[in-house]
């Protein structure tokens, strides 16, 4: 399978918190294609991955500490929201919000706690 993008959107949070959120994804996924956040006025952040399912291992990174619950939306291929999905639950304690089901794509919503 040829790679496929992955957009992740984190909301209700610090700089800091999003920061915590993406590094836990690196190593599925590699660095994001934007700079990691750092303007803790702003509440939203956004970042795309590329993903190749082939190219890297699943393991996640150990999880930083979030300074408050987050909501976290994960889009893209199946595949690539199921990686993220399995990483981001072992590294957080995380409630699901519910997923949406398209034809090549998927949407997943999960809120993160500290």
């Amino acid at each position: 399978m040829s790679g496929t993008e992955l957009t992740v959107t984190v909301s209700g949070g610090t700089a800091a918190d999003a920061r915590a959120v993406l590094r836990v994804l690196e190593p599925a996924f590699g660095m994001p294609k934007e700079e990691l956040p750092a303007d803790d006025e702003v509440t939203v952040h956004t970042a795309r991955f590329e993903h190749d399912p082939a190219g890297r291992p699943s393991e996640a990174a150990p999880a930083g500490r979030l300074s408050g619950a987050v909501t976290l939306t994960v889009q893209g291929s199946p595949v690539a929201v199921a990686q993220a999905r399995e990483t981001l639950t072992q590294a957080f304690t995380a409630q699901d919000q519910g997923s949406v089901s398209g034809d090549q794509e998927q949407e997943w919503q999960l809120l993160l706690e500290p």
